[in-house]
């Protein structure tokens, strides 16, 4: 990732601008979940993205960054993270995530949400709902004094007590003018270890929990990062500031939700 070694401690209005960026993450992704059923592809979604992002006077975070081709990494079933939006249309039972970055007025958003094509089996749901509580313990964690192991080793007790492995390899990141800044924020980890967190530290969490083992590979295409068993992986990002007694969530899945919970 090439993380410059410096935390950057961001301003109030730093973080302001960060949350705007944030949110409309937020509003691109419940636009794609909108068309999210079966017979629909990867790409499509990617064209709606980034139409609305555009619309919106922003940039995609990701299209570009590093040679990444599209808006949306877009990473079905076993894919983790990172996987290229393509023509396969979606299949009833699919599991899709979608991770979306936006540049605005110099400050990136970063966000991810994994969707449930039609009916998904019900361990897969139980790993949906354990990856999403997985985050939701993360940032309980996300305060002024505790350090940066504290957020790794909730993700990694809860998810590991639920049977699923937790991907190594890829972690969350610190979030400001650059996608990926210090520190790193991995999903495993030893309580009262690494950096301290302290006020307005802006952090992405996101935690990649696999069905199961926690090894992973690079696909052929060099980007998909798929589990080497071939189980699928669910993905859940928010963007924070450290606080004091509790973390200012400054990404949302609201929208998102409104849509998911009309569409079912």
């Amino acid at each position: 990732m090439g993380l410059g070694r410096r935390i950057r401690i961001k301003t109030d209005e730093e973080v302001e601008l960060i949350r705007e960026s944030s949110l409309l993450v937020g509003r691109t992704l419940a636009e794609a979940a909108a068309l999210i059923k079966p017979g629909v592809t990867t790409l499509q979604l990617d064209t709606i993205a980034e139409e609305f992002i555009r619309d919106n006077g922003a940039e995609p975070g990701f299209k570009g960054y590093g040679g990444f081709p599209n808006t949306l990494c877009a990473s079905l079933n076993e894919a983790v993270v990172h996987g290229i939006p393509n023509d396969r249309p979606l299949e009833n039972g699919d599991l899709i995530s979608l991770d979306c970055g936006v540049l605005k007025n110099g400050f990136y958003g970063d966000s991810a949400y994994t969707f449930e094509v039609g009916e998904v089996a019900p361990e897969i749901q139980k790993l949906l709902s354990v990856t999403k509580e997985c985050l939701t313990l993360a940032i309980e964690q996300a305060v002024t004094g505790k350090r940066i192991g504290d957020i790794g080793a909730v993700v990694q007790t809860y998810a590991e007590e639920n049977g699923f492995g937790v991907v190594r390899e890829l972690v969350g990141h610190g979030l400001g003018r650059e996608l990926h800044e210090a520190p790193e924020v991995p999903n495993y980890g030893r309580r009262g270890n690494g950096p301290r967190l302290v006020d307005g530290m802006v952090l992405a969490i996101e935690p990649m929990i696999n069905l199961g083992t926690r090894e992973v590979l690079t696909d052929e295409d060099g980007w998909t990062i798929v589990t080497k068993d071939k189980k699928v992986s669910a993905h859940f990002e928010h963007d924070i500031v450290v606080r004091k007694g509790k973390a200012d969530i400054l990404s949302s899945f609201v929208e998102i939700e409104k849509v998911i919970n009309k569409t079912k």
